[in-house]
């Protein structure tokens, strides 16, 4: 009778128990999970909806939405798609958001951003640029604003060295004559591919404008020399362009006698 209880203790028992001490085992064996503290950049959970334009809180952080190095910031073709400036680290001296689709620059835009020296902002959709939003930026020196569609140019930082606005919807009423009377170091001027009817007063510093393709019909001996003297010398203008304007040169023979060469391109 003992041998048949202890038979059945055994057969009825002993798995129980050993599978009990297998579970502890197990369990006292288990890793614990690694975890990993993130910053809070305040992402949303819900990615899909994040939006670039406008200074919310739960927008992406800049240096996670475009790529920040030693002073640069790139932004270009950013996804999704990008549809005003971002807010910028404050040592930000270049900014390249080209080929998005930014529709204005606002004066808030480049506030306090002392370092800047260079904006490009090629191949955007910017038809509006406030009159303040680069006019305070003190070391401002190159500026891009290609391939967008602008009518009118805003205030010009002082400072400014090259500016280009090809293929844009400038006008003459958008470009004042007097736009770049005080900017007396720029030396590079692009406005080719515009709806330009006359040619704004030009600073002595350039070395290079280019206004190809335009619709000016005519210009005078003062337009790049000054028609009074046949001593003036226009010593740094070393190349224009007025390629693909319905002006015909050849009706303004004293226009360029204070340039070390005669425009560049086909003329009527």
């Amino acid at each position: 009778m003992m041998k048949l209880r202890t038979l059945i203790f055994t057969s009825v028992m002993l798995p129980w128990i050993l599978s009990s001490a297998a579970n502890e085992y197990m369990e006292a064996r288990k890793p614990e999970e690694d975890t990993v503290d993130f910053p809070d950049y305040g992402i949303p959970h819900d990615t899909d909806t994040i939006s670039v334009a406008g200074p919310k809180a739960e927008e992406l952080p800049t240096c996670l939405l475009c790529v920040c190095l030693s002073g640069s910031v790139y932004c270009e073709e950013v996804s999704p798609e990008m549809s005003a400036v971002p807010a910028l680290p404050k040592e930000t001296a270049y900014l390249y958001a080209r080929f998005n689709k930014i529709t204005k620059i606002s004066n808030g835009d480049f506030a306090d951003m002392a370092t800047l020296k260079r904006i490009d902002l090629t191949g955007n959709l910017i038809a509006e640029i406030e009159d303040g939003a680069f006019s305070k930026l003190p070391n401002l020196e190159e500026l891009t604003l290609a391939e967008n569609k602008l009518t009118r140019l805003p205030i010009l930082p002082v400072k400014l060295v090259s500016l280009n606005a090809n293929f844009n919807k400038l006008t003459t009423q958008g470009v004042k004559a007097n736009a770049f009377k005080k900017l007396t170091k720029l030396e590079y001027l692009y406005l080719g591919n515009n709806e330009m009817t006359a040619v704004p007063n030009l600073p002595e510093s350039l070395h290079v404008v280019h206004l190809h393709n335009n619709k000016i019909a005519s210009i005078t001996d003062e337009t790049f020399c000054k028609g009074n003297t046949s001593y003036y010398i226009r010593s740094n203008m070393d190349e224009v362009r007025l390629d693909g304007n319905p002006v015909i040169l050849s009706n303004h023979p004293n226009s360029f006698i204070c340039l070390h060469t005669l425009p560049l391109g086909w003329y009527n």
